[in-house]
């Protein structure tokens, strides 16, 4: 399956953990221009949790004057929590949100293309799907949050790749997500691309809310007798979750649950950014997202424009989300794999181990297109964690 992700991407493109104790509050007044400037963000963090507004907003207009978003990985980080913590303290300044939709979508394809976390996700994933429909006539897979589909073609040519080309399996899609003509133009590159490997495929677009699973049930789906039912959760569970509540997640989860699906994909990050003290869940997300920028600094050359793009635009999307936002406005709640894994259980799924050929070409992809020695992949409770240095980001893991 690995050369079919390379040949397409190549060419379609604890629980809450506490702030640091030891660290001390700064005083209005007292903050020099001239501290360095990780200091200087956590000092303006600590202000807006005390309520200080005007010296966090006067702190983070330093940031923004000294921390450059072309600087090295600590300026380039600084630069965009300072955005986030301006954001926060003055709603008219300006948020990612107002990106173009097509400056969000090219910065999620350079994502994709210059990380490693998309696709490791992906074709574990695929991997675990394609191994629980070997054999089957007819496969229906549930996918939630289906965005622009770069999860499908690799799958899609590996299944033609273990075909009878005169008897193809039948292969349906229900892609899901908030915006239907995205959807409707996902289902139409699809189409064309299971045309051109000989593949029976119908793809259904299905408009699902982005805060509440009350809405799912089976009844929603065209589900066929005789298929084999897949469901794919990849960073998309984090969404249910609500302050202080999982109950829609719960539902969503007992209701696919119910489907009997011969398999559940899940992947997330592993990070906490659901934390309901603002102050602790700025801290997580700024020791999570220094690991991440890291990373892109060793990949990528300095001048790197898709760097730039992914750093500002799609990354500086979350980090704003997770730090400048609150309640029922807040999409990035994200969770480790430790909750995940209680949730499952608890909707009455088992986990499924993933298989040696799913880890060998996990790391086959970080050889070849990621050489870099700095990421990590390791396996835990039968999952897959994906991380830079010793820092776990991502997690992917399979269900039954």
């Amino acid at each position: 399956m690995l050369s079919s992700l390379k040949s397409h991407e190549e060419g379609d493109q604890e629980h809450h953990r506490h702030s640091n104790p030891l660290h001390p509050n700064p005083q209005h007044g007292l903050i020099s221009p001239s501290a360095p400037v990780r200091q200087l963000l956590v000092s303006s963090a600590e202000l807006v949790h005390r309520g200080d507004l005007p010296a966090a907003r006067h702190t983070a207009s330093l940031l923004l004057a000294t921390a450059s978003p072309y600087g090295d990985s600590t300026d380039r980080l600084v630069h965009q929590f300072a955005r986030a913590l301006s954001l926060r303290v003055d709603p008219l300044f300006p948020s990612v949100d107002a990106a173009s939709p097509e400056a969000l979508q090219s910065s999620y394809l350079s994502f994709n293309q210059i990380t490693p976390f998309l696709r490791f996700a992906h074709l574990t994933a695929n991997q675990a799907i394609l191994e629980a429909v070997d054999g089957h006539r007819q496969v229906h897979i549930l996918d939630f949050d289906t965005s622009h589909g770069l999860q499908w073609p690799p799958l899609l040519q590996a299944i033609s790749e273990r075909s009878d080309p005169n008897n193809p399996p039948s292969i349906r899609i229900t892609g899901t997500g908030r915006n239907l003509d995205v959807l409707r133009r996902t289902g139409d590159r699809l189409q064309t691309f299971a045309d051109s490997l000989g593949l029976r495929f119908e793809f259904h677009p299905l408009l699902f809310p982005s805060t509440t699973g009350d809405h799912f049930t089976s009844s929603s789906l065209r589900l066929h007798p005789g298929e084999i039912l897949t469901v794919n959760c990849v960073l998309f569970l984090h969404n249910l979750l609500q302050d202080g509540s999982s109950r829609d997640l719960r539902a969503f989860l007992q209701a696919v649950r119910a489907m009997n699906p011969a398999v559940v994909t899940v992947a997330e990050r592993e990070a906490n950014h659901n934390a309901p003290i603002f102050l602790q869940r700025f801290m997580e997300a700024l020791d999570y997202y220094t690991a991440v920028f890291e990373s892109l600094e060793a990949t990528l050359p300095p001048t790197s424009r898709e760097r730039a793009a992914v750093e500002q635009v799609w990354l500086g999307r979350e980090i704003e989300d997770v730090v400048a936002r609150e309640g029922e406005v807040r999409r990035e709640r994200h969770e480790r794999f430790d909750r995940w894994e209680t949730l499952m259980r608890g909707a009455g799924f088992t986990n499924l181990p993933l298989s040696p050929f799913a880890l060998s070409q996990a790391r086959l992809l970080l050889r070849l297109h990621y050489p870099s020695e700095g990421y990590q992949l390791h396996t835990v409770r039968d999952s897959f964690f994906l991380g830079w240095q010793n820092k776990p980001l991502f997690s992917v893991s399979s269900w039954h």
